[in-house]
Formats: structure tokens, C-alpha cells, sequence
């Protein structure tokens, strides 16, 4: 358990926008105990910890995705961009200290169990909908992973693993106990001041619920038959608090300050120091989507990505190919347009993004186009596109998106879509140009699922060889070194082949 208090520890050190009883636990606030710790302790950290983890925390998906690219100032990086990974590619993922998706639930497990004691029900919901929240990324990225046993320590100290499929089902039955939950739950003034987030609104919790459990069944898609998808729409129905809408984003902030490790994750991570000192030099915009955007009549660049802080022959937004061979003479970094736009990186103090509304109004368009909810899809399009023009801060934004929705263009224009299937995949294209920074990962899981974009470039590596995009990652080394009988009755995994159970 040290690891877990450890972790906590840190992640609390952090949270200073919260009050100062939220320390008081021992005469020395540094050194918590797992008895000392409370739910409502647990709560705001891993909040912070889940939004910054999945704001931050997927640059390979953006990088094979056709979002960004190496810039000028740096040499290849030969594992990602020949998508020949290894066992040690990504392994944070799953096993790094505080932000390691196992490290998260381990304390959102806590909670769970803190909360059952105590009869603070409110916790107990709220760490449902985390968890499946988690172990979704955890099962997009590895298939089967640890889930019943995961947290067992006493008695499972190396634990087997369960299906994805079985994960995703369960994951389904503890969304709908936790939406339950909320529906007559009792809120005190200490859950209110926990939960950044909602600040125990329980409606918005219950919309967040039900909009998770939307996009569980939208992975799935290929995969879940008609009756099985029918079953948990009705629940979702039933509950009767419908998704999260426009303009009320799940966001947290535990009072994002401008001084070191307390800014908000997304600028920290790609836009500046506290100082004021340039992060990310890496990362810059991919041709492929510049093309996409500009090609298209579509301003969105300019919000996504930066202009050059030193612009070559007035070419102020400026991107590169995935995997290409760099000559020295290119531009370099300050020539180029970072992927931390002013629509994205907007202040050091702003909230950080967990579920956008964005997102959620693209999941509902596909579920209507699918005849899973009720809702006119065109409607239901053309609001999830205005919306990412109004959450990006576009200039006269639904005016803007208007004028962009009513082109002909086959990549925007419904009426160009004559089938069920072409209307998805156009759903999933503006989706896919909307999530851009938002949600990259997201891309990665509707690429899989459904081949959108249909003409995403492979990456330029010269060692990249007859290599495709990876259809997952590898389990990291250490459960090999530590877990090595239950990692090897998942059998031979290849990262090209082996695919996760809803890739079909």
C-alpha cells in the first residue's frame, strides 16, 4: 500500500486551491496514514488526476492519428514512428507512480471501500463512474487487463486478468448503480467543497454517468448486437437526466495557480512554464490535418494550433509529416506552429477538461444516426460541429460554423452522405477534427473502430518498413517481470494484429 499513499500524498501537495482542513489529518499533514485517509480527501485528487491524465497523457495517439508531429529541432524517434513498439513503449500507462492508470484506481478503490464503511454514498458513486472511466482506457489500449482482482491485495497480490469484453460489461452494470446512486444520494457542504468537478450537483453527475455509458456503447458498436445495445439505452432512458449538453463540459479545478506543478495540466504540459519559459518543442502541427482544415474552409486551425513565434517566408502556421526525415536546414521549432492554440491553452488557471460537451454531442449524433436514441441526426450533426467552434472561442462561432456546415463539400455537407454508413463515418470525420487536442485518444479508438479518417497517412519512417498503425499497445515489461504466468495466458500478443474485442 505505500505506493498508493505515496502517490496520494503528492497528488494532494497539489491541490492547493482546496481549504486547508482538507491537510489536517495527522500532526503532519505530509505523512498521511491509510486510516487517517477519507473519501472526501481522495476525491479532489483523483478528479485532477484523471482530467490531467487524459488531457496530457496520449501524445502517440495524436502523433499516429495525423494530428501532430516531430518538429525540426529534433532527431526520429524510431520505436513510435516505425510502429515497431516494444514492451516498454508507453509503459506509464499503466504502472507510473501517480499517474499510471492502476496508481489512479488504486486510490479510487480506496475511496470506494472508505465510502461503503462510512455510508457516504455520494463517494461511492463518484468513484464508479471513475473507474469506468480508467479501466475503458485501460482495455482500449491492452484488450484484457486485471479488473476483479486487480485490487485484492491480501489475497491477489498478482492478479489474473478478465476479458475486455467482461470489463466493459461490468463497467456498464456500475454506471447504472452509480446513476442510481445519485438520484438519492445526500450531499453535504464537505462533499460539495470535494468534488471540484460539479461541486455535487447530482443531475450533472448523473448526465456524466449516462453519457460514459453512451460512449461504452458507441465503442462497441461493431461488436454488441441491436439487443444487447437496446437493453442498456433503456436504462439510460429511464434515468431520465439525458447527457451532457452544450456548454456544461465535465471540468475540474482544484485552483490552478500560476507557480510550478500548479497550473492547469494542458497548458503545463504543452504551452509554458510558470515563468513564462516555452514547454513543448516537440510537438507541432501534422501537414495532414492543416490540409484538412485549410483545404476546407475551415478556421479551426487557428485555434488548435499556434502561429510561428518566428515565422520563414511568412509562412505562419507551419507543420510537418509524420515520420519524415528532417534536413538540418528546415525549420525548426520556433518556425512552427505548437499544438497548444489559443482555443486549447487559453490561461495557466483555466479548468481542465475531463468530458467535453463536444464530445458528448458527436456520441449522441452517431447513437441517433444509429436509431439508438431518439433525435433528428442532422440536427444533432450540425449542433456537435457548432459546438466545437463555441468551445473553441471561434469568432462569431455559430455564425462561423454555419457558414462551414452549408458548404458542399463532401466532407461537411449531410446531404452528401447518401447511406446510414456514410453518415457516420462523416459524423465521425467532424468528430475526429473536432477532438483534436481535446481528445486524442478518442481518434485513435474511432480509427480502429471504424477507419476514420479513410485516407490517414502512415508515418514517413524509413525503418517503418510494412508496419501499420498498432492496433494496441504491449503490456509493459514489469508485469512480465512481476505477473508472469497471468500475462502469459493472454498468449502471443502482436501489436500490429492483435486486436482489442470491439476493433472489427
Amino acid at each position: 500500500m505505500k505506493k498508493i499513499i505515496y502517490a496520494f500524498t503528492v497528488s494532494l501537495f497539489l491541490m492547493t486551491g482546496c481549504k486547508k482542513s482538507f491537510f489536517d489529518i495527522n500532526q503532519n499533514p505530509n505523512s498521511p496514514t491509510e486510516g487517517s485517509i477519507t473519501a472526501q480527501l481522495i476525491l479532489p485528487s483523483t478528479l485532477q488526476r484523471t482530467a490531467a491524465k487524459m488531457a496530457t497523457a496520449y501524445n502517440y495517439s495524436a502523433l499516429w492519428m495525423g494530428y501532430w508531429a516531430r518538429s525540426g529541432t529534433y532527431g526520429p524517434s524510431t520505436e513510435q514512428e516505425s510502429y515497431a513498439i516494444t514492451t516498454s513503449f508507453n509503459s506509464g500507462q499503466w504502472t507510473a507512480t501517480n499517474t499510471g492508470w492502476y496508481d489512479i484506481l488504486a486510490d479510487v478503490d480506496l475511496m470506494e471501500k472508505k465510502a461503503a464503511v462510512t455510508g457516504e454514498t455520494f463517494y461511492s458513486g463518484a468513484a464508479k463512474v471513475i473507474k469506468s472511466i480508467g479501466f475503458m482506457y485501460l482495455v482500449d489500449q491492452y484488450g484484457n487487463v486485471p479488473y476483479s482482482k486487480a485490487f485484492d491485495f491480501q489475497g491477489n497480490i498478482l492478479p489474473a486478468y478478465d476479458k475486455g469484453e467482461d470489463i466493459y460489461a461490468n463497467l456498464l452494470v456500475k454506471l447504472d448503480e452509480a446513476a442510481k446512486i445519485f438520484a438519492s444520494a445526500n450531499v453535504t457542504a464537505e462533499m460539495k467543497t470535494a468534488d471540484i468537478m460539479f461541486k455535487g450537483d447530482l443531475t450533472r453527475w448523473r448526465k456524466l454517468a449516462n453519457t460514459q455509458r453512451l460512449k461504452l456503447l458507441i465503442h462497441q458498436s461493431q461488436y454488441l448486437s441491436s439487443t444487447a445495445v437496446a437493453t442498456e439505452i433503456t436504462k439510460i432512458t429511464a434515468d431520465g437526466s439525458g447527457f451532457i449538453n452544450a456548454g456544461a463540459s465535465a471540468n475540474v479545478n482544484p485552483g490552478f495557480a500560476v507557480i510550478k506543478d500548479q497550473q492547469n495540466p494542458f497548458w503545463a504540459a504543452y504551452k509554458l512554464t510558470e515563468l513564462g519559459a516555452v514547454v513543448d518543442d516537440y510537438n507541432r502541427a501534422n501537414n495532414y490535418i492543416l490540409g484538412k482544415f485549410r483545404n476546407n474552409e475551415d478556421i479551426r486551425y487557428q485555434y488548435v494550433f499556434s502561429p510561428a513565434a518566428t515565422p520563414l517566408n511568412g509562412n505562419t502556421y507551419y507543420g510537418y509529416n509524420y515520420g519524415e526525415t528532417i534536413p538540418n536546414s528546415a525549420p525548426k521549432a520556433i518556425n512552427s506552429s505548437d499544438v497548444a492554440g489559443p482555443g486549447l491553452a487559453k490561461s495557466p488557471t483555466q479548468d481542465q477538461w475531463l468530458f467535453t460537451s463536444v464530445e458528448s454531442l458527436f456520441l449522441q449524433a452517431e447513437a441517433i444516426q444509429r436509431g439508438w436514441i431518439s433525435g433528428n441526426a442532422q440536427t444533432a450533426y450540425r449542433a456537435a460541429v457548432q459546438e466545437s467552434f463555441v468551445w473553441l472561442g471561434v469568432t462569431n462561432a455559430v455564425a462561423t460554423a454555419n457558414t462551414y456546415l452549408d458548404q458542399a463539400n463532401p466532407i461537411v455537407s449531410w446531404s452528401s452522405a447518401t447511406s446510414s454508413d456514410d453518415k457516420i463515418k462523416l459524423i465521425d470525420m467532424q468528430k475526429y477534427l473536432a477532438l483534436i487536442g481535446i481528445n486524442n485518444f478518442e481518434a485513435y479508438v474511432d480509427y480502429r473502430r471504424l477507419g476514420v479518417p479513410t485516407d490517414l497517412p502512415l508515418s514517413l519512417s524509413p525503418s517503418r518498413g510494412s508496419n501499420i498503425i498498432p492496433s494496441r499497445l504491449l503490456y509493459p515489461q514489469s508485469e512480465y517481470n512481476t505477473n508472469a504466468a497471468n500475462v502469459a495466458a493472454q498468449g502471443t500478443i502482436n501489436a500490429q494484429t492483435s486486436k482489442i474485442f470491439w476493433d472489427k
